[in-house]
C-alpha cells in the first residue's frame, strides 16, 4: 500500500511540474443561449384568466383541497405562463382554503366539529410498503372543516367578482347550473349542494350559479373543464348510483350531459362577445393508479387459512350453488361464474355483484340462512376493477371480529368493486361526453381551442415515460418521476405542470399565440414515503 501510495503521489506531482512547462490556455466562457421566457396572445387575450372546473381544477392533491395544491392547480400555473412578458396575462387570485392538510375528499367525514375524531386530511405516502394514508390534524384543530358555524375561516370573503379560480371539488356539470349547489340553507339535507361552492359566498348564499358568477366575473379568456366528475365519482363509488350517479349522455331532458355542457358553455360565450376559451377533453380513467394499484387478487392467504376458509365457506356456497342450478333456480353458467375457492397465495376478493340472481329466498327456504350474506356473492376476476379506496377496506374486520374478513369472508360492498357492464357504462358515458365536447368546439371554432388530455395522458402511457425540462415523468404514483398524487386520481404539481402544456400548445395552435410551455422543473412531484 505505501508504494501505490507513493507512486500516486510521484505521479501527480510529474503531473504539475509538466503542466507548468505548457502554454497557458486562455479559457473562452461558453455563450449560453437563455430560453424564451416570454411570448404573444395571438388573438387571445388574457388580461382577465378565469378558469371553471372541479377538483381537477381547484387544485386538489392526495385527495384535499389544501393551501399547497391550491398554489399549485393547473390554472394557476397556466397563469404564471400567461404573465410572461408579451404575454399580457394579470393577477390571478384563488379563494384559499387557509389549510395545511385540507378536508378529504376520499375519506367519509361528519361536517360537525367532532373534538373526539381528529379531522383527516391530505394523503402521504406512508408505512414500509407505502400506502396513501389520511394525515390526521390534531385534536380540536378544525381549520379545514367545511362547516363556517364551527369553522368561520372556511368562508372566502374576498368576493366572487375578484376571483379567477372557479375550480370547485367533487361537483358534477349540472351543479355548476343551478342555485341549490351553494345554498347553506340544504347543508346536510339535499345532495346537490357543495360546501365547496357555498364557501364562495356567505351563508345563506345561493341566489346564484356556479356559471353566471364565472360569467359575471369579467373575464377575457376562460379555461373550462367541468364534466370529468359526471362518471369518475360514479366509477370512484363502485358504481354505487345512490352515492354518485353516473349522468346520461343524452336523452334524459335537461338533466342530459350534451345540453348542460351546451349550457354552460353558452353562458360564457354569450356573457361577452369577444370571450375566448380553451376546454379539455376527459381521459381513461381506468388507466389512472386509483384504478390499476389494486390488483383483482389481492388477498395473501397462507396454506393452512386457505384450507380452513375452503372446508368452513367455499364447499357449503358451491355445494348450495350445484343444488341450486339442479333445481332450476340459476344456470350452470351462473353457477360457475359464482363459484369460490382459497388457495394458498393470492386470492381473488368476494364481492357482491347485482347482476346476479338474488337467492335471499332460496337459502332461507332451503334451511341456508347462514348463506344470506352471499345472496348475490362472487370472487373477482381480471374483469373488474377495485379502486384505490378498496385497499384501505379489504382483509380489514368487521365490528372487531375476526372471523367477518372483508373481502374474504364478507362480500365487499359495491361501493368497493366495479364489475364489467358498469366499467362498460362509464366507458361508453365518457366516450359520448368527449364527442359533445369535440362538436361543442367544432361549432365555436373560432372562440374555443380543444386540449387534447385524453391524448396526452394516452402517450405517456403508451411510452410509459417522457422527458421534458431535463425531467423524467411516469404515469404513475411513484416518486420521483410519477405525474399522479397519493390518491392515484388527481395530479401531484409537477403533472399539473405537464397538462398546463396540453392545454397552451391547444391555446397556441388555435388563435396563434406564443405562451411560452411550462417548465416541470420548477414544480415538485409526490414525496418520498414517511417511515
Amino acid at each position: 500500500m505505501k508504494n501505490l501510495k507513493f507512486i500516486y503521489i510521484l505521479s501527480l506531482a510529474l503531473l504539475i511540474s509538466t503542466s507548468c512547462e505548457q502554454e497557458l490556455i486562455e479559457l473562452t466562457p461558453p455563450v449560453v443561449v437563455p430560453p424564451v421566457d416570454n411570448g404573444t396572445p395571438g388573438t387571445a387575450n388574457f388580461t382577465k384568466f378565469i378558469a371553471i372546473g372541479n377538483s381537477f381544477v381547484a387544485g386538489v392533491q392526495g385527495g384535499a383541497l389544501f393551501t399547497t395544491g391550491q398554489n399549485n392547480s393547473l390554472p394557476a400555473i397556466m397563469a404564471t405562463q400567461f404573465a410572461k412578458p408579451g404575454v399580457g396575462g394579470g393577477a390571478f387570485v384563488q379563494p384559499s382554503i387557509n389549510a395545511t392538510l385540507g378536508w378529504n375528499l376520499f375519506v367519509t367525514q361528519p361536517f360537525l366539529a367532532d373534538n373526539t375524531k381528529p379531522i383527516l386530511g391530505r394523503m402521504l405516502l406512508q408505512g414500509v410498503s407505502p400506502r396513501p394514508t389520511p394525515q390526521a390534524y390534531a385534536a380540536g384543530n378544525l381549520e379545514a372543516l367545511p362547516n363556517p358555524s364551527a369553522n368561520p375561516g372556511f368562508i372566502y370573503t374576498g368576493g366572487k367578482a375578484t376571483l379567477n379560480n372557479f375550480g370547485v371539488p367533487a361537483i358534477v356539470l349540472g351543479q355548476a347550473l343551478i342555485p341549490e349547489t351553494g345554498n347553506w340553507a340544504l347543508a346536510g339535507t339535499d345532495p346537490r349542494f357543495s360546501p365547496f361552492y357555498g364557501r364562495l359566498a356567505l351563508p345563506p348564499g345561493g341566489s346564484t350559479t356556479l356559471i353566471g358568477d364565472a360569467a359575471a366575473a369579467g373575464g377575457t379568456f376562460f379555461l373550462f373543464w367541468l364534466g370529468l366528475d359526471d362518471f369518475f365519482l360514479y366509477a370512484a363509488f363502485g358504481g354505487d348510483p345512490t352515492k354518485a350517479p353516473l349522468t346520461p349522455a343524452t336523452g334524459a331532458g335537461a338533466a342530459s350531459f350534451d345540453l348542460q355542457y351546451g349550457a354552460a358553455i353558452g353562458a360564457l360565450l354569450g356573457s361577452n362577445a369577444n370571450l375566448k376559451g380553451v376546454v379539455g377533453n376527459y381521459p381513461d380513467i381506468f388507466k389512472m393508479p386509483h384504478f390499476t394499484s389494486v390488483a383483482y387478487n389481492p388477498i395473501p392467504l397462507d396454506a393452512a387459512t386457505a384450507t380452513t376458509l375452503t372446508s368452513s365457506l367455499a364447499n357449503n356456497y358451491n355445494g348450495f350453488l350445484t343444488a341450486m342450478a339442479g333445481a332450476g333456480v340459476i344456470t350452470e353458467a351462473e353457477r360457475d361464474k359464482r363459484l369460490i375457492s382459497f388457495v394458498a397465495g393470492q386470492n381473488k376478493a368476494l364481492i357482491v355483484d347485482e347482476t346476479l340472481t338474488d337467492l335471499t329466498a332460496a337459502m332461507n327456504a332451503n334451511g341456508a340462512g347462514a348463506l344470506v350474506p352471499y345472496a348475490r356473492a362472487r370472487q373477482t376476476t381480471a374483469a373488474d376493477k377495485l379502486p384505490l379506496g378498496a385497499g384501505t377496506v379489504l382483509g380489514t374486520l368487521v365490528g372487531g371480529n375476526p372471523s367477518l374478513i372483508n373481502g374474504v369472508t364478507v362480500p365487499l360492498a359495491d361501493q368497493y368493486v366495479l364489475i364489467p357492464t358498469e366499467i362498460e357504462a362509464i366507458n361508453g358515458a365518457r366516450t359520448a361526453y368527449n364527442a359533445t365536447v369535440a362538436a361543442t368546439v367544432a361549432a365555436n371554432s373560432s372562440r374555443l381551442a380543444l386540449a387534447d388530455v385524453n391524448a396526452a395522458l394516452e402517450g405517456l402511457i403508451a411510452a410509459q415515460a417522457g422527458i421534458y425540462n431535463n425531467v423524467t415523468i411516469t404515469p404513475n404514483i411513484n416518486p420521483p418521476t410519477g405525474i399522479y398524487s397519493e390518491d392515484g386520481a388527481h395530479m401531484n404539481s409537477r403533472g399539473y405542470a405537464f397538462l398546463s402544456r396540453t392545454f397552451i400548445e391547444a391555446i397556441n395552435t388555435t388563435f396563434g399565440a406564443t405562451v411560452p410551455l411550462t417548465d416541470l422543473s420548477k414544480y415538485s412531484a409526490t414525496g418520498l414515503p414517511i417511515p
